[in-house]
């Protein structure tokens, strides 16, 4: 390890720090929108890795062949929802396990993607031209003699300031109106949802589908946000992480954010470690390891949650055999 640890943490908690872990959590972001309004529903969606594989891929065919990164994001979000389509289709009507059918797709439209990519561009591994359209950043020009406040909030890119405007929309549909009552209760109580007329088909069919939009949109930003190419299997996990923040948030959109945040606030601490000597394999684990973590501190908590609420119908102190 190189330099003293003022040095290192000095370099490493930089005001651009704050915006290095949105760039990298936007992402993860959508995607775990797109787990939380499904599991609203009571459907865990484990195929929102394909969909934001299949997104980032069609995003960067739409851009490529028009030049228009609307249409290459209008592109990705129809991709999204026609693999959630499938999914939907193969869950409610045809009652294909979930977890196998979301696999499936998975491993579907990685090898698809991949043989499309040779097909449609003639190579393989990856594809970048300069005629992908990348998504405009978003420059707030009374901020630029602001120095703090100018590397954290300039420069966005515009699907970086839409997820914030995703997460608010989510949050007054799910708990503020009608819609959002219907799909909280049949993801909660499903046969009393079924018994009080509400159309339990209807809003798991809209949950799947509207996650596929947001699915889409992750992937769209991934290819035309975060970057300007398709490589393969450029998601890398991430679908799966945006799951893990939705358990950490309990499927409420502002707790599922604040868990994607965390996972790229410790990946953009850890790329900044590396030049300082640490391992490259302690680096690239990182963001792992805080999922795990994460995951196992959500899982107590439940778990002290649960004994508590049994504690208090029994009237017995936690932990009590009953």
């Amino acid at each position: 390890m190189s330099g003293s640890i003022s040095e290192i943490l000095s370099s490493v908690f930089a005001p651009s720090l704050w915006y290095a872990a949105l760039r990298y959590s936007t992402p993860i972001m959508y995607a775990g929108l797109c787990a939380a309004l499904t599991q609203q529903a009571g459907i865990l969606n484990i195929g929102t890795e394909g969909i934001m594989l299949m997104g980032a891929f069609l995003a960067v065919v739409g851009g490529y062949f028009t030049g228009s990164w609307i249409i290459g994001i209008l592109l990705a979000m129809a991709g999204g929802v026609l693999i959630a389509w499938f999914i939907a289709v193969g869950n409610l009507r045809y009652r294909a396990n979930m977890p196998a059918i979301c696999t499936a797709m998975n491993l579907l439209v990685l090898g698809l993607t991949r043989f499309l990519l040779e097909t449609m561009f003639g190579t393989a591994g990856s594809f970048i031209d300069p005629k992908i359209p990348p998504i405009p950043k978003v420059h707030l020009a009374f901020l630029d003699n602001i120095p703090v406040l100018n590397e954290i909030f300039n420069n966005w890119s515009l699907t970086e300031w839409m997820v914030i405007l995703f997460v608010v929309l989510l949050y007054i549909l799910l708990y503020k109106t009608t819609w959002g009552l219907h799909m909280r209760s049949v993801g909660r109580m499903e046969q009393a949802a079924q018994t009080a007329g509400i159309n339990v088909t209807a809003i798991k069919y809209q949950a799947i589908l509207a996650g596929g939009a947001l699915g889409g949109l992750a992937g769209a930003h991934l290819s035309l946000g975060y970057s300007t190419m398709f490589v393969e299997n450029m998601t890398n996990n991430r679908g799966f992480m945006g799951i893990a923040a939705m358990w950490f948030g309990n499927a409420n959109p502002l707790g599922t954010v604040a868990g994607a945040y965390i996972f790229g606030f410790f990946d953009s601490v850890g790329n900044r470690l590396q030049p300082f000597g640490f391992p490259s394999q302690f680096v690239l684990a990182m963001p792992y390891l805080i999922t795990i973590i994460v995951l196992a501190v959500v899982l107590w908590a439940q778990k002290r949650q649960i004994k508590r609420k049994k504690s208090s119908l029994t009237g017995l102190p936690a932990g009590e055999p009953t």
